[in-house]
């Protein structure tokens, strides 16, 4: 019985067609089972070696947690994908899920830009190392090294040094007898010796050097991704 209104009923698809379709489904969930490769790429070819990812996921950096989670997301939904017959309902599945795994395959890869420019810049902590005072009290000179990555270009690492208590409290009414500010070089790194003499009250019972980040936290036992860092050294 021929319907009103001139409608016409759509023609099935053949198997041979769903075959055809399926196929081409299948090539892009191949291609999306590559995901976890692809993101190791581009986190390679940025320069993220194993050992900064290893620093980064210490310090949290969530891009390359959210973009290996994608990957894998993108991955589950290729092997799925892979497992729907090609049949009419089966290839509209299969479409459903690689949409899917396609977006999260995308998210990955831009996320994983992310990561690695962000991983592979440090994270703008001070450090100060190789630390020597030498000479005798009358005549103290102090050494030593304050190293940063990762700095942003308007930033700056404060570095002091001051006389202390045994506790490590500053004199009262005794100012520092070191102080400088330091700017990051065009790749955000900061790299200076210091050397310089001591002059401290006959009280003091030792000398404190610290690095401490612009507008950061300047406790030294604070619990900051981008604390300062601290020597205390005893005074002969």
């Amino acid at each position: 019985m021929k319907k009103l209104g001139g409608g016409h009923e759509p023609t099935p698809m053949s198997d041979e067609t769903q075959a055809k379709v399926g196929k081409r489904l299948d090539d892009v969930a191949k291609i999306l089972a590559g995901a976890l490769v692809a993101v190791a790429g581009i986190m390679t070819t940025l320069g993220l070696t194993s050992d900064i990812v290893f620093v980064a996921l210490n310090n949290e950096s969530w891009p390359i947690y959210v973009a290996c989670l994608c990957a894998i997301l993108a991955i589950v939904c290729s092997i799925v994908a892979l497992l729907i017959r090609p049949t009419r309902r089966g290839n509209l599945w299969e479409t459903i899920v690689l949409v899917l795994g396609v977006v999260f395959y995308m998210v990955a890869l831009s996320v994983a830009v992310i990561g690695a420019s962000k991983a592979a810049g440090g994270n703008g902590r001070p450090s100060i190392t190789d630390v020597k005072l030498e000479g005798p009290r009358s005549d103290l000179k102090l050494t030593f090294t304050v190293h940063a990555d990762g700095v942003d270009t308007w930033a700056t690492i404060e570095v002091y040094g001051n006389a202390v208590t045994r506790h490590g409290d500053p004199l009262d009414g005794v100012a520092d007898f070191y102080s400088s500010t330091l700017r990051p070089n065009d790749k955000g790194v900061v790299e200076q010796r210091i050397t310089t003499p001591v002059v401290v009250p006959a009280k003091a019972w030792g000398i404190e050097v610290g690095a401490v980040v612009a507008n950061g936290p300047e406790q030294c036992e604070t619990l900051d991704q981008r604390g300062p860092t601290c020597a205390v050294i005893q005074l002969p």
